[in-house]
């Protein structure tokens, strides 16, 4: 009998190791990654305009954003370069039969998490990393407040967004009879509103704070309605089939708020992987061997990633908080430590 159960055990042994072995083997073959490595440039969604503070032009006509600096640090943890992404402008209808496609290897657009796109585009999501607040802006001289004053009101809104959805479905349960106008560019709609053919702006809460702050003269005479109409969780978008890309996308999320977590930064990274403070800072910067091997990449590719990028808040910082234009605060979008929802899995 204790012959038997030393046979099953050894048999459970030899099996764990095997499927040890097979799991790191399939995780270096993401059929995405090879043929990022094969092509030797990673391509990135980018915006047919500026989608302020996550993706934009600037003045030099180079690109920045927190979704440009993520696909960025993507691109440095794959090819060990941020300067191999490439991006792709593409209008909000136009990502996912462009991600479908293959003209771009990822989406990393403002994009939501939802369940229609989950199961009926053929899309895969990763850990989300932002949470937005979709909401109203008004015209201050209309006297709304509320979205349950908008009766007969016209809303304009980006075609190809999930605010389309939200705000019709909000209205509809309010019985606001209203008129929808949506325009495929978020110039267009911008110029629409500021010209007064829009009653309202139906846009993402940190958006809408942006607008005001930095393109209307007169911010105080335009309104952020009080309704939270949702509180969207954003993240990458990848095509189906292709587990292990998904697994890289988390892990590389989890590894710029792991960073933040133990103050590693842009500055210190290479000093704190010489002399790691503990054990869990040692195997994220690859100084302890396992987190390259389990995805099939370099053992250094955290620790080049944050060297080249920084961690999540000083990416968020110089996007979205203190060192932008936009001054946002983080709020849901902080650590779970700091009174956020932003979490990372074990990195055992």
């Amino acid at each position: 009998m204790f012959r038997v159960a030393k046979v099953f055990i050894a048999s459970g042994i030899a099996a764990l190791a095997a499927a040890g072995m097979s799991t790191t083997a399939a995780a270096a073959e993401s059929e995405t990654i090879k043929a990022i490595q094969e092509r030797g440039t990673m391509l990135c969604s980018g915006h047919n305009g500026s989608y302020f503070g996550f993706v934009e032009v600037n003045d030099k006509n180079e690109w920045k954003g927190l979704d440009i600096d993520l696909c960025r640090a993507m691109t440095t943890a794959i090819l060990g370069d941020p300067g191999k992404a490439q991006i792709v402008p593409l209008s909000w209808a136009q990502r996912f039969p462009a991600l479908q496609s293959g003209d771009v290897d990822i989406i990393i657009k403002a994009t939501g998490w939802t369940m229609g796109r989950d199961t009926e585009l053929g899309l895969q999501f990763s850990l989300p990393y932002f949470f937005g607040a979709t909401q109203l802006m008004a015209h201050g001289d209309l006297g709304i407040t509320e979205a349950k004053d908008l009766v007969g009101a016209t809303v304009c809104v980006e075609a190809g967004t999930t605010i389309e959805r939200i705000v019709a479905d909000y209205l509809k349960t309010l019985n606001v009879e209203h008129t929808m106008v949506s325009y495929e560019k978020a110039a267009e709609l911008r110029s629409a509103y500021l010209a007064n053919r829009c009653d309202t702006f139906a846009g993402w809460g940190p958006n809408l704070a942006v607008l005001r702050a930095t393109e209307i003269d007169n911010p105080e005479k335009h309104v952020i309605l009080s309704d939270k109409l949702s509180s969207e969780p954003i993240s990458a978008a990848m095509r189906q089939g292709d587990e292990n890309f998904v697994d890289f996308t988390n892990w590389m999320l989890a590894a710029l708020l792991i960073a933040e977590e133990y103050g590693i930064t842009k500055a210190n990274v290479n000093e704190m992987a010489a002399n790691p403070p503990n054990p869990k800072v040692g195997r994220l910067l690859g100084s302890t061997p396992g987190i390259g091997e389990r995805l099939g990449l370099r053992e250094t590719w955290a620790r080049e990633m944050i060297a080249a990028m920084g961690n999540f808040a000083e990416i968020y910082d110089r996007n979205l908080g203190e060192e932008s234009p936009y001054k946002l605060e983080r709020g849901l979008n902080n650590l779970w430590s700091n009174g956020g929802v932003l979490y990372a899995p074990i990195l055992d």
